[in-house]
């Protein structure tokens, strides 16, 4: 039976591959629509009649958006209305965001019904850092075009994420390993579905792996952040100890090296100390 659901815009996230994972919410939700928004009706009227929906539906993707949130948004105030995409959290790499804009510039409610997303999944599976990442979607399919996006993220100090076509996987990965290095990473394809899979390896290794026949399924790539630079070598450490100029305190010295080398400063601050006194035995 449908509730009665109070009027505004609802962001419902629907499952990325396993029926099983809608929310009981967003299956009332769905339910006490009055209308809803759909990528594709033909992929959202299956997931209505599972749930017992006879909401209506309207076509909402990139080339109407614009046109039908004029439409949508005075409806608002007296209606509710969902907003889903084929699968996952809608707006996330799908359209979306021009409609919630124009229903909160209009002081409509706007409301987040959450759930499946595929990009936190990948993640959370990866076995990489979540304490701070970076979600960049779909990087560009042109060479020249990803180089440079790929560039631009090479200095972030945080785990990436994106999404990528099968046909395009190989290329990817072997986009990101020359623009980011070496870094470890992982692909996650088919998630929540029969045939999920998540590989880990390096992104040299992937790129080989997936530089063949690409793989079926939807994909996201999750990449490890920078990887800390090596450490030097004792005799790179104690040339630039020798180096330092005989006025500077040790601690000035050792300070700056520390940040330089990434090493401890009290170290340094004791094998600058040691040196010095060898060097006075010696005069």
């Amino acid at each position: 039976m449908a509730t009665s659901l109070a009027p505004g815009l609802y962001l419902v996230a629907t499952p990325i591959g396993n029926l099983g994972d809608l929310s009981p919410r967003a299956a009332e939700t769905l339910r006490g629509a009055g209308l809803i928004l759909a990528e594709d009706t033909r992929v959202t009227g299956k997931l209505l009649k599972r749930v017992g929906s006879s909401a209506p539906m309207l076509a909402h993707h990139e080339h109407n958006e614009a046109a039908l949130a004029a439409q949508i948004v005075p409806r608002l105030a007296v209606e509710a209305i969902a907003l889903v995409s084929d699968a996952g959290t809608p707006l996330i790499s799908d359209p979306g965001f021009r409609l919630v804009r124009s229903a909160r510039a209009a002081g409509a409610t706007v409301c987040s019904v959450p759930g499946p997303c595929a990009f936190v999944a990948a993640l959370s599976v990866s076995g990489l850092p979540t304490d701070r990442f970076l979600f960049a979607g779909f990087l560009p399919a042109k060479a020249q075009a990803r180089a440079q996006a790929i560039s631009e993220l090479a200095a972030i100090e945080a785990t990436l994420v994106f999404y990528e076509a099968p046909q395009r996987l190989g290329a990817t990965l072997a986009a990101l390993a020359a623009g980011l290095g070496d870094r470890p990473a992982s692909v996650s394809r088919e998630l929540t579905k029969l045939y999920e899979e998540t590989v880990t390896g390096s992104l040299g290794e992937l790129a080989v792996r997936y530089g063949g026949a690409p793989p079926r399924g939807e994909i996201a790539i999750v990449v490890g952040p920078p990887l800390p630079p090596a450490a030097p070598d004792a005799e790179t450490v104690d040339a630039a100890l020798a180096s330092v100029p005989p006025d500077t305190p040790v601690g000035v010295a050792a300070a700056e090296l520390a940040q330089r080398f990434g090493l401890p400063r009290r170290d340094l601050y004791a094998r600058l100390v040691a040196m010095r006194q060898a060097a006075e035995r010696y005069r």
